[in-house]
């Protein structure tokens, strides 16, 4: 059976509990992967109210987690599409809980911030892989509703990050933080080894016909027992193995041609996620605290405004399907730019977690339509971990810079100023998506492949395969 009838297989598959299993299973492990990173932002202001940090420290902390995010995405990329979507994700659930549990018994900031970079080699590993691979799973018609979904339940982690920290750090320390998230990550990095299937996918894509047919049938079978009926799914090619001729997609092929629009589209999007989310999240309870405001205080200024974040993740569960992915993007990113400036302006508690709830809500659904439905699906699945890891890892190198930018600008200049720079650069993003986006709402992961308009304009995709 070759990749195109596995995949026309899995696509008429009913939702059933083998679909809620690899859910709960990849959502869980992104959850602990954004509650680790996301309790970064209430460890640093803590810090800083302890005077063990201070703005370019902290810089340096979340610069640390980005450099991380580079590498994980870079190599998690390569091994997950080399080596299979489980064992991929399971080495970076293994990286994130040892590097955890190692900043629990930081001597020292700079110990902490090495410790932080490793996170976030396993918690950029993770994204990529976790996000990428549900997309393989999921029928094309219901894709991006579950996609969204699984952003939902990994995107829970803010506010749970956010709360655990205002009843934790202030009476059991910012190190109880990481003892948690490390406890977390080996339990779901347990039941990911024993319960989570290889993508069948990535098997007929890799020489491995038999394997993948064998994990089709068996959850056929299940579905079968479950649903109490027999399905009767088509195939292109009456089950018989293609002879095709083996492959192999290069590295310069991700910056040129079809693949070329696609890396460009993709680090848009995620270059856009990126300079908004880890310059408002990351910074909001360290602004307060500059501010004036008492560490208890900003902690719960910012626990009240993280409430925004499920809500919008879930929100986006409801309409990402509704609308073409390529617009709804451009939306989101200019009413995040305009939103970002609002709130600058706010002088009083009320009009700051008032703007913050609605800024943050908005931010969440393109969090969700960016790093869990758009930049995963886009890519054929013989390139999804590369192409996914190659753009994630150029969105993280502004990621690097971008939290040095803003304490310098913290520092000589304002809030204000931080969120016009903020609005400016997404403005631009929003102009790229709007020229190269590619279309990708309800279809199969094999016709996104090759059947975009704009790529008919550049070198096929079969022949940046060399």
């Amino acid at each position: 059976m070759n990749s195109r009838d596995i995949g026309k297989k899995l696509d008429q598959l009913p939702i059933s509990r083998w679909h809620w299993q690899v859910f709960l299973l990849i959502g869980f492990g992104l959850q602990i992967n954004g509650f680790l990173n996301s309790s970064g932002s209430s460890i640093l202001a803590d810090l800083v109210a302890s005077g063990w940090s201070n703005n370019y420290l902290n810089a340096a902390f979340s610069s640390a987690m980005m450099i991380g995010f580079f590498i994980g995405s870079l190599f998690g990329g390569n091994f997950g599409d080399r080596f299979g979507r489980k064992k991929a994700y399971q080495l970076s659930i293994l990286l994130f809980a040892i590097f955890s549990l190692l900043a629990s018994f930081s001597p020292n900031i700079y110990f902490l911030i090495v410790c932080r970079g490793g996170m976030g080699i396993g918690m950029g590993s993770g994204i990529v892989i976790g996000y990428a691979s549900f997309t393989e799973f999921i029928p094309a018609n219901v894709r991006g509703k579950w996609s969204a979904r699984i952003s939902f339940l990994g995107n829970l982690s803010p506010l749970i990050a956010a709360s655990a920290s205002f009843l934790i750090i202030p009476t059991l320390g910012w190190r109880t933080m990481f003892v948690v998230g490390s406890a977390a990550s080996f339990i779901i990095l347990i039941l990911v080894s024993k319960f989570l299937d290889e993508s069948p996918r990535w098997c007929a894509e890799n020489n491995q016909e038999a394997r993948a047919e064998e994990i089709v049938t068996k959850v056929v079978t299940r579905i079968e027992k479950e649903k109490g009926a027999s399905l009767n799914l088509e195939t292109d090619s009456n089950g018989t193995s293609s002879n095709r001729v083996e492959k192999k997609i290069s590295f310069g092929s991700f910056f040129k041609g079809a693949l070329g629009i696609r890396t460009i589209v993709a680090t848009t999007v995620l270059v856009a996620m990126n300079i908004s989310l880890y310059t408002i999240t990351v910074w909001i309870p360290t602004i307060f605290v500059n501010s004036g405001i008492n560490i208890s205080k900003s902690l719960l200024m910012t626990t009240l405004i993280m409430l925004g974040a499920p809500c919008g993740v879930f929100v986006s569960t409801l309409i990402v399907d509704k609308f073409p992915r390529k617009w709804f993007g451009v939306s989101l990113i200019l009413l995040i730019a305009i939103l970002g400036y609002v709130y600058s302006l706010q002088t009083t508690e009320v009009g700051i977690i008032a703007i913050g709830v609605l800024l943050i809500f908005i931010l969440y659904i393109y969090n969700s339509f960016s790093s869990a439905v758009y930049a995963p699906e886009i890519w054929p699945t013989k390139a999804k971990m590369r192409g996914s890891g190659i753009s994630n890892s150029i969105g993280r190198i502004v990621a690097i810079v971008i939290p040095y930018i803003i304490a310098w600008i913290l520092t000589n200049y304002s809030v204000t100023t931080v969120f016009i720079v903020l609005g400016c650069a997404l403005g631009f993003c929003a102009l790229i998506l709007a020229i190269f986006g590619i279309e990708t709402r309800k279809k199969s992961v094999e016709e996104i492949s090759i059947d975009d308009p704009k790529e008919q304009l550049v070198t096929p995709i079969i022949s940046s395969i060399k």
